[in-house]
């Protein structure tokens, strides 16, 4: 019996998504890493992978997109509809650095927070609680632009009262002539946002699962809870929410660009990023496979270069 003969079994289909095509997984993660950047048929022509070599670079490229994305719609005499992630976080030290620099005032950009732990009812932390993704934002973002910032009443987070006011605020905007630019990571299940895996068992058909534009109390993948433990709870997964509320589907591909990251990497030959980088770039778009979609889209995948692996048994 071979290694997917055996997760093809039961014990498969009992953690991974029943819409995962393991076949299909197995050959996206035993690409050779010279390949990573050779185009396929459904990546949009706009969509560019850019390797980085370390976590300054990585914070520092993708911070620069931000500030240039928020300078010319300034200069265009457009709004801008900001939509953002706390995670990757190494990038808004360096849009504040940029945006400073070249003086620009956030007055036309409306801030969208993409997600934000809850309960299963939709209840989140308090504002600013440290865990809290509100205060996270405000620590590493809109505070430090002061005099620069985003104005508060165009800070928009994703608590169970607020979040089911985003279509109607973002087609407004759009009306307006806004511009929508997502800043995303991808999950260890290739969730964007936390728009989960297993959501797509919920509905017949692509279309119906694209129309999805949030979740209150969403229920995450047990996987979710573990990379989050490893990378945000110092392990300690008792301390995580089991839910979040997120956009969906309809907001994260409503978006005009996209500026994404995947810094996965944990240092001494390991990480937990690698298979999800290369479904994105592989898979193809699926519903079982959120992140699947993101080369369909006009973009910058900013990723370290690690996560190209080889992505085999380490032998040392």
């Amino acid at each position: 019996m071979n290694m997917i003969d055996t997760l093809q079994g039961s014990y498969f289909s009992e953690v991974f998504p029943k819409g995962w095509d393991i076949e299909k997984i197995e050959k996206c993660v035993s690409n050779d890493p010279k390949t990573v950047f050779d185009r396929q048929k459904f990546w949009n022509k706009g969509f560019e992978p850019v390797m980085c070599t370390n976590l300054e670079e990585f914070g520092a490229y993708m911070g620069f997109e931000i500030a240039m994305q928020i300078k010319e719609t300034k200069e265009a005499g457009r709004k801008l509809i900001l939509i953002l992630p706390v995670g990757p976080m190494g990038m808004y030290k360096w849009a504040v650095y940029f945006i400073k620099k070249l003086g620009i005032d956030c007055k036309h950009v409306y801030g969208f927070n993409m997600d934000e732990w809850s309960d299963a009812d939709g209840n989140t932390l308090p504002a600013n609680d440290p865990a809290a993704f509100t205060n996270a934002m405000v620590q590493a973002f809109y505070g430090p632009l002061g005099k620069l910032t985003v104005p508060e009443k165009q800070r928009n987070f994703a608590t169970k009262e607020n979040l089911p006011t985003y279509p109607a605020k973002i087609a407004k905007l759009k009306k307006e002539g806004a511009k929508q630019v997502m800043v995303y990571g991808i999950g260890r299940m290739c969730h964007i946002a936390f728009w989960e895996p297993h959501f797509a068992d919920e509905f017949k058909s692509e279309k119906e699962w694209l129309a999805q534009p949030y979740r209150i109390g969403a229920r995450l993948h047990p996987f979710t809870i573990e990379q989050n433990a490893i990378t945000s709870f110092n392990s300690s997964w008792p301390l995580i929410p089991c839910f979040a509320n997120t956009i969906g589907p309809a907001i994260i591909f409503g978006s005009d660009y996209c500026i994404g990251g995947a810094d996965g990497i944990l240092g001494r030959g390991m990480q937990w990023q690698g298979m999800s980088f290369w479904m994105t770039l592989r898979y193809g778009p699926c519903k079982a496979v959120t992140s699947s979609r993101i080369p369909t889209m006009p973009g910058k995948l900013f990723f370290m270069d690690k996560l190209a692996g080889p992505l085999c048994p380490d032998a040392n």
